[in-house]
Protein backbone atom coordinates (compact mmCIF):
# COMPACT_ATOMS: atom_id res chain seq x y z
CA UNK A 1 0.00 0.00 0.00
CA UNK A 2 2.83 2.39 0.86
CA UNK A 3 4.68 1.57 -2.35
CA UNK A 4 1.60 2.06 -4.53
CA UNK A 5 0.78 5.30 -2.71
CA UNK A 6 4.33 6.56 -3.30
CA UNK A 7 4.11 5.79 -7.02
CA UNK A 8 0.66 7.37 -7.32
CA UNK A 9 1.53 10.57 -5.46
CA UNK A 10 4.80 11.11 -7.34
CA UNK A 11 3.26 10.37 -10.73
CA UNK A 12 0.46 12.85 -9.97
CA UNK A 13 3.05 15.55 -9.21
CA UNK A 14 4.98 14.74 -12.40
CA UNK A 15 1.81 14.94 -14.52
CA UNK A 16 0.52 18.12 -12.87
CA UNK A 17 3.84 19.96 -13.22
CA UNK A 18 4.27 18.76 -16.81
CA UNK A 19 0.80 19.87 -17.92
CA UNK A 20 0.17 23.10 -15.96
CA UNK A 21 1.85 26.08 -17.63
CA UNK A 22 1.69 28.11 -14.42
CA UNK A 23 4.11 25.57 -12.90
CA UNK A 24 6.76 25.98 -15.60
CA UNK A 25 9.28 27.48 -13.18
CA UNK A 26 12.71 26.29 -11.98
CA UNK A 27 11.38 25.31 -8.55
CA UNK A 28 8.75 22.98 -10.01
CA UNK A 29 11.23 21.69 -12.58
CA UNK A 30 13.40 20.45 -9.72
CA UNK A 31 10.38 19.10 -7.79
CA UNK A 32 9.37 17.10 -10.87
CA UNK A 33 12.88 15.65 -11.14
CA UNK A 34 12.82 14.84 -7.43
CA UNK A 35 9.52 12.98 -7.84
CA UNK A 36 10.97 10.98 -10.73
CA UNK A 37 14.00 10.10 -8.58
CA UNK A 38 11.70 8.98 -5.76
CA UNK A 39 9.82 6.65 -8.12
CA UNK A 40 13.09 5.05 -9.25
CA UNK A 41 14.49 5.03 -5.71
CA UNK A 42 11.63 3.07 -4.11
CA UNK A 43 11.34 0.79 -7.16
CA UNK A 44 14.94 -0.35 -6.66
CA UNK A 45 14.20 -1.51 -3.11
CA UNK A 46 10.52 -2.20 -2.40
CA UNK A 47 9.49 -4.66 -5.18
CA UNK A 48 12.35 -7.00 -4.27
CA UNK A 49 11.47 -6.64 -0.57
CA UNK A 50 7.88 -7.64 -1.36
CA UNK A 51 9.19 -10.62 -3.33
CA UNK A 52 11.65 -11.57 -0.57
CA UNK A 53 9.02 -11.83 2.16
CA UNK A 54 7.06 -14.44 0.18
CA UNK A 55 7.67 -18.12 0.89
CA UNK A 56 9.60 -18.85 -2.30
CA UNK A 57 11.27 -15.48 -2.76
CA UNK A 58 13.88 -15.28 0.00
CA UNK A 59 16.88 -15.17 -2.33
CA UNK A 60 18.62 -12.63 -4.53
CA UNK A 61 21.43 -13.44 -6.95
CA UNK A 62 24.85 -11.88 -6.48
CA UNK A 63 24.61 -9.86 -9.71
CA UNK A 64 21.13 -8.60 -8.77
CA UNK A 65 22.42 -7.70 -5.31
CA UNK A 66 25.31 -5.64 -6.73
CA UNK A 67 22.94 -4.02 -9.24
CA UNK A 68 20.51 -3.08 -6.46
CA UNK A 69 23.40 -1.70 -4.35
CA UNK A 70 24.63 0.44 -7.26
CA UNK A 71 21.28 1.98 -8.13
CA UNK A 72 20.42 2.53 -4.47
CA UNK A 73 23.59 4.56 -3.85
CA UNK A 74 23.49 6.24 -7.27
CA UNK A 75 19.90 7.46 -6.86
CA UNK A 76 20.32 8.49 -3.22
CA UNK A 77 23.54 10.40 -4.02
CA UNK A 78 21.84 12.14 -6.95
CA UNK A 79 18.93 13.04 -4.66
CA UNK A 80 21.32 14.59 -2.11
CA UNK A 81 22.92 16.75 -4.79
CA UNK A 82 19.48 17.71 -6.09
CA UNK A 83 18.44 18.84 -2.59
CA UNK A 84 21.48 21.15 -2.59
CA UNK A 85 20.53 22.48 -6.02
CA UNK A 86 16.96 23.14 -4.85
CA UNK A 87 18.25 25.04 -1.82
CA UNK A 88 20.49 27.14 -4.10
CA UNK A 89 17.48 27.82 -6.33
CA UNK A 90 15.47 29.10 -3.34
CA UNK A 91 18.44 31.25 -2.32
CA UNK A 92 18.52 32.93 -5.74
CA UNK A 93 14.73 33.36 -5.82
CA UNK A 94 14.53 35.02 -2.38
CA UNK A 95 17.87 36.81 -2.05
CA UNK A 96 18.18 37.96 -5.69
CA UNK A 97 14.58 38.15 -6.98
CA UNK A 98 15.22 40.78 -9.67
CA UNK A 99 18.07 38.79 -11.25
CA UNK A 100 16.48 35.38 -10.67
CA UNK A 101 15.09 34.86 -14.22
CA UNK A 102 18.58 35.28 -15.70
CA UNK A 103 20.46 33.51 -12.90
CA UNK A 104 18.25 30.39 -13.10
CA UNK A 105 17.09 29.94 -16.69
CA UNK A 106 16.15 26.67 -18.43
CA UNK A 107 19.72 25.95 -19.50
CA UNK A 108 21.07 26.27 -15.96
CA UNK A 109 18.24 24.15 -14.56
CA UNK A 110 19.12 21.33 -16.93
CA UNK A 111 22.85 21.80 -16.34
CA UNK A 112 22.47 21.57 -12.54
CA UNK A 113 20.21 18.52 -12.83
CA UNK A 114 22.64 16.71 -15.15
CA UNK A 115 25.53 17.68 -12.86
CA UNK A 116 23.67 16.10 -9.93
CA UNK A 117 23.27 12.87 -11.90
CA UNK A 118 26.95 12.83 -12.92
CA UNK A 119 28.01 13.58 -9.34
CA UNK A 120 25.85 10.71 -8.08
CA UNK A 121 27.46 8.33 -10.58
CA UNK A 122 31.06 9.40 -9.86
CA UNK A 123 30.67 9.04 -6.09
CA UNK A 124 28.99 5.62 -6.42
CA UNK A 125 30.73 3.67 -9.18
CA UNK A 126 34.28 3.17 -7.71
CA UNK A 127 33.39 1.49 -4.42
CA UNK A 128 30.62 -0.59 -6.03
CA UNK A 129 33.22 -1.98 -8.46
CA UNK A 130 35.52 -2.81 -5.53
CA UNK A 131 32.70 -4.55 -3.65
CA UNK A 132 31.79 -6.61 -6.71
CA UNK A 133 35.39 -7.92 -6.85
CA UNK A 134 35.41 -9.16 -3.24
CA UNK A 135 35.39 -12.90 -2.47
CA UNK A 136 32.32 -14.03 -0.50
CA UNK A 137 32.84 -17.39 1.17
CA UNK A 138 30.94 -16.97 4.43
CA UNK A 139 27.20 -17.13 5.07
CA UNK A 140 25.04 -15.99 2.16
CA UNK A 141 22.43 -14.49 4.49
CA UNK A 142 22.43 -10.68 4.43
CA UNK A 143 21.55 -9.09 7.74
CA UNK A 144 19.21 -6.59 6.10
CA UNK A 145 16.09 -6.43 3.95
CA UNK A 146 18.03 -5.17 0.90
CA UNK A 147 21.62 -5.15 -0.35
CA UNK A 148 23.23 -2.34 1.60
CA UNK A 149 26.99 -1.87 1.81
CA UNK A 150 27.75 -2.46 5.56
CA UNK A 151 25.91 -5.81 5.93
CA UNK A 152 27.25 -6.98 2.57
CA UNK A 153 30.84 -6.22 3.57
CA UNK A 154 30.36 -8.34 6.69
CA UNK A 155 30.08 -11.41 4.46
CA UNK A 156 33.37 -10.77 2.59
CA UNK A 157 36.37 -13.03 3.21
CA UNK A 158 38.96 -10.35 2.35
CA UNK A 159 40.19 -7.19 4.06
CA UNK A 160 37.54 -4.51 3.55
CA UNK A 161 39.22 -1.60 5.34
CA UNK A 162 39.94 0.24 2.07
CA UNK A 163 36.36 -0.19 0.88
CA UNK A 164 35.02 0.86 4.29
CA UNK A 165 37.13 4.02 4.13
CA UNK A 166 36.08 4.75 0.53
CA UNK A 167 32.44 4.06 1.39
CA UNK A 168 32.56 6.41 4.37
CA UNK A 169 34.45 9.09 2.39
CA UNK A 170 32.01 9.04 -0.54
CA UNK A 171 29.00 9.17 1.78
CA UNK A 172 30.54 12.03 3.76
CA UNK A 173 31.42 13.89 0.54
CA UNK A 174 27.93 13.58 -0.91
CA UNK A 175 25.95 14.24 2.26
CA UNK A 176 28.09 16.93 3.86
CA UNK A 177 28.70 18.82 0.60
CA UNK A 178 25.01 18.99 -0.30
CA UNK A 179 24.09 19.68 3.33
CA UNK A 180 26.63 22.53 3.54
CA UNK A 181 25.18 24.10 0.38
CA UNK A 182 21.69 23.74 1.84
CA UNK A 183 22.62 25.25 5.21
CA UNK A 184 24.50 28.17 3.66
CA UNK A 185 21.60 28.85 1.29
CA UNK A 186 19.06 28.87 4.11
CA UNK A 187 21.31 30.99 6.30
CA UNK A 188 21.23 33.71 3.63
CA UNK A 189 17.51 33.08 3.01
CA UNK A 190 16.60 33.56 6.67
CA UNK A 191 18.84 36.64 6.92
CA UNK A 192 17.04 38.13 3.90
CA UNK A 193 13.55 37.23 5.13
CA UNK A 194 14.19 38.94 8.47
CA UNK A 195 14.85 42.23 6.66
CA UNK A 196 11.49 42.13 4.82
CA UNK A 197 9.42 44.94 6.39
CA UNK A 198 5.92 43.42 6.14
CA UNK A 199 4.56 40.33 7.88
CA UNK A 200 2.81 39.26 4.69
CA UNK A 201 6.07 39.43 2.75
CA UNK A 202 7.91 37.37 5.37
CA UNK A 203 5.16 34.73 5.44
CA UNK A 204 5.18 34.40 1.66
CA UNK A 205 8.97 34.06 1.58
CA UNK A 206 8.93 31.41 4.31
CA UNK A 207 6.19 29.44 2.54
CA UNK A 208 8.24 29.16 -0.66
CA UNK A 209 11.11 27.39 1.09
CA UNK A 210 9.40 25.77 4.09
CA UNK A 211 8.39 22.61 2.20
CA UNK A 212 11.91 22.03 0.94
CA UNK A 213 13.36 22.54 4.42
CA UNK A 214 10.98 19.95 5.92
CA UNK A 215 11.86 17.34 3.28
CA UNK A 216 15.59 17.99 3.63
CA UNK A 217 15.49 17.71 7.43
CA UNK A 218 13.70 14.34 7.32
CA UNK A 219 15.99 12.92 4.64
CA UNK A 220 19.36 14.11 5.92
CA UNK A 221 18.58 13.17 9.51
CA UNK A 222 18.12 9.48 8.69
CA UNK A 223 20.87 9.24 6.06
CA UNK A 224 23.53 10.90 8.22
CA UNK A 225 22.66 8.50 11.05
CA UNK A 226 23.19 5.55 8.70
CA UNK A 227 26.31 6.41 6.74
CA UNK A 228 28.33 9.28 8.22
CA UNK A 229 29.63 7.55 11.33
CA UNK A 230 32.39 5.06 12.21
CA UNK A 231 31.96 1.41 11.28
CA UNK A 232 32.26 0.22 14.90
CA UNK A 233 29.05 2.03 15.82
CA UNK A 234 26.84 0.00 13.48
CA UNK A 235 23.95 -1.72 15.24
CA UNK A 236 22.19 -3.58 12.45
CA UNK A 237 18.87 -4.05 14.24
CA UNK A 238 18.51 -0.29 14.68
CA UNK A 239 19.87 0.27 11.16
CA UNK A 240 17.06 -1.79 9.66
CA UNK A 241 14.48 0.33 11.46
CA UNK A 242 16.08 3.57 10.21
CA UNK A 243 16.47 2.08 6.72
CA UNK A 244 12.73 1.36 6.55
CA UNK A 245 12.18 5.02 7.32
CA UNK A 246 14.29 6.53 4.53
CA UNK A 247 13.73 3.85 1.88
CA UNK A 248 9.96 3.35 2.28
CA UNK A 249 8.39 5.99 4.54
CA UNK A 250 10.26 9.18 3.54
CA UNK A 251 9.58 8.86 -0.23
CA UNK A 252 5.84 9.10 0.42
CA UNK A 253 6.33 12.17 2.64
CA UNK A 254 7.87 14.25 -0.13
CA UNK A 255 4.90 14.46 -2.55
CA UNK A 256 2.43 14.79 0.33
CA UNK A 257 4.40 17.70 1.84
CA UNK A 258 4.83 19.41 -1.52
CA UNK A 259 1.12 19.05 -2.32
CA UNK A 260 -0.38 19.97 1.04
CA UNK A 261 1.91 22.93 1.73
CA UNK A 262 2.06 24.38 -1.76
CA UNK A 263 -0.72 26.67 -2.89
CA UNK A 264 0.02 26.48 -6.64
CA UNK A 265 0.07 22.68 -6.66
CA UNK A 266 -3.16 22.49 -4.65
CA UNK A 267 -4.88 24.90 -7.03
CA UNK A 268 -3.70 22.90 -10.03
CA UNK A 269 -4.93 19.66 -8.46
CA UNK A 270 -8.33 21.24 -7.80
CA UNK A 271 -8.62 22.45 -11.40
CA UNK A 272 -7.70 19.01 -12.72
CA UNK A 273 -10.15 17.29 -10.38
CA UNK A 274 -13.00 19.63 -11.31
CA UNK A 275 -12.20 19.13 -15.00
CA UNK A 276 -12.28 15.33 -14.64
CA UNK A 277 -15.59 15.45 -12.74
CA UNK A 278 -17.07 17.86 -15.31
CA UNK A 279 -16.03 15.65 -18.25
CA UNK A 280 -17.34 12.57 -16.45
CA UNK A 281 -20.82 14.02 -15.98
CA UNK A 282 -20.75 15.57 -19.45
CA UNK A 283 -20.13 12.16 -20.99
CA UNK A 284 -23.41 10.95 -19.47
Amino acid sequence: MTYLSTLLCNFVIIIIISTERCLYTPMYFFIRNLSFLEVCYVSVIVPKVLDTITFNGKFISFSACICQLFFFFFLSSTECFLFGVMAYDRYLAICHPLHYPTLMDNYKCRFLTISSIIGGFITTFPHIILISQLPFCRSNIINHFFCDSPPLLQLACADTNLIDLLDFSCAALVILTSLLITLLSYFHIIATIITIPTQQGRSKAFSTCGTHLIVVSIYYGSVIFMYVRPKVSFAFTLNRVVAVFYTIITPIFNPVIYCLRNKEVKESLKRRFHLIVYNFFLSY
